[in-house]
C-alpha cells in the first residue's frame, strides 16, 4: 500500500501577512505545496490529503487543486473550531485553531493506512520525502511504530524573527523526548536561543535535531490522538491560548511507552516563509532549483 500524505494547510499565516499557502513563489507561479506534492508523488506517496479552513475552500480548489487533477489522488478535509468530541462545546471566545494535532485528526475518514504529515508552507526537499516514503512502505501496522525526519535547528532558522520548533533528544536513532520550544531566534552573537518556561533564555547547539512536522504515523495514531485530545480539552478547554500540538502528543506516547519514533536523516535543505521578509529568499532558491534542472519548467504537465 502506498502511504498517504497529509498536508497541514489551515494555518492562519498571521506572521506572514496573508495566506502563504496560496502564494506563488516559484518561477512559473508554483506554491511551496506544489513542490511537496511533486516530490511526494515521485517518492511513492499515493493519496494527498489537504487540511484547510472552510473559508478559503473556493480559492484553494481554484488555485491549487485544479493543478493536480491528472497527477495524483487528492482529498480535502476541513479543520473547524467546532470539530470537538461529543460532550464538549466550543467556548464563545475561542478564535485560535486547536493546533496541528487537531488538524491531523480531520484526516481520519480519508486515510486508511500509514501516512506522513507536513506543513504546507515548508520546503522539505526531495530526499526528505524519499527517506520517509521508504520507511512508511515498510510499515508493518504495529501499534505505536512511527518515524520522523529530523533537521538540524541551524538549518531551519530565519534572520527575520523567531520560530517555534519541536526540539528532539535522540539516542541510537530513536526519539527519546521532544519539547516544543517557542521564540527560537538568533542572539546578537548569532548563537541560537529560545525562551524557556521560567521566563529566561536557553541556548541551542546548531546541530540539535528539531521536528519540522515531517512525521510518519500508522492508522492507529488517530486512536491515540482522540484519547489525548479529550484529555487536553478536560484541562484546557477554556484556555484560549492553548493548542494541541503534534510534539506534545508524541512526547506523551513515548513517555507512556506506547510509541517508538525512529528519527530519519536527510540531506535535504529546509526553507520556508515564516515571515513576509522571508519571501525573496525562497523565490531565489526555487528559481535556482529550476535553473539547476532539479525541477522541470512545468511540474504537472
Amino acid at each position: 500500500m502506498k502511504p498517504s500524505l497529509l498536508v497541514l494547510a489551515a494555518g492562519m499565516g498571521s506572521r506572514y501577512g496573508g495566506l502563504k499557502q496560496l502564494d506563488c513563489l516559484g518561477p512559473h507561479g508554483e506554491t511551496i505545496m506544489d513542490y511537496s506534492v511533486y516530490d511526494a508523488v515521485k517518492a511513492g506517496f499515493g493519496r494527498i490529503v489537504f487540511v484547510i479552513r472552510k473559508d478559503f475552500e473556493e480559492a484553494f480548489r481554484t488555485k491549487v487543486l485544479s493543478k493536480y487533477k491528472d497527477f495524483t489522488d487528492v482529498k480535502v478535509v476541513f479543520q473547524d473550531l467546532d470539530a470537538l468530541p461529543d460532550g464538549y462545546a466550543l467556548p464563545q471566545d475561542r478564535t485560535r485553531p486547536w493546533g496541528t494535532n487537531h488538524a491531523i485528526m480531520m484526516g481520519e475518514s480519508v486515510i486508511d493506512g500509514p501516512f506522513a504529515v507536513i506543513n504546507a508552507d515548508d520546503f522539505y526537499g526531495r530526499d526528505a520525502f524519499e527517506v520517509i516514503a521508504r520507511e512508511l512502505k515498510e510499515h508493518t501496522g504495529d501499534s505505536g511504530q512511527y518515524c520522523m525526519v529530523g533537521f538540524p535547528v541551524g538549518n531551519t532558522m530565519t534572520e527575520n524573527g523567531s520560530v517555534s520548533r519541536g526540539v528532539c533528544k535522540v539516542q541510537d536513532g530513536v526519539l527519546q523526548k521532544i519539547v516544543e520550544r517557542r521564540a527560537i531566534s538568533y542572539a546578537d552573537d548569532h548563537s541560537i536561543v529560545y525562551d524557556d518556561e521560567n521566563g529566561g533564555q536557553g541556548l541551542l547547539d546548531a546541530d540539535v535535531p528539531v521536528s519540522m512536522n515531517l512525521w510518519g504515523f500508522g492508522k492507529d495514531y488517530f486512536k491515540y490522538s482522540s484519547r489525548e485530545f479529550k484529555r487536553f480539552l478536560d484541562k484546557y478547554l477554556n484556555d484560549n491560548k492553548r493548542e494541541f500540538f503534534i510534539p506534545s502528543v508524541v512526547d506523551k506516547l513515548i513517555g507512556n511507552k506506547e510509541a517508538a519514533v525512529k528519527v530519519l536523516h536527510t540531506d535535504s535543505q529546509w526553507f520556508g516563509v515564516t515571515y513576509a521578509r522571508d519571501r525573496d529568499n525562497v523565490v531565489n532558491r526555487l528559481a535556482q532549483l529550476h535553473a539547476d534542472g532539479i525541477y522541470p519548467e512545468s511540474l504537472f504537465e
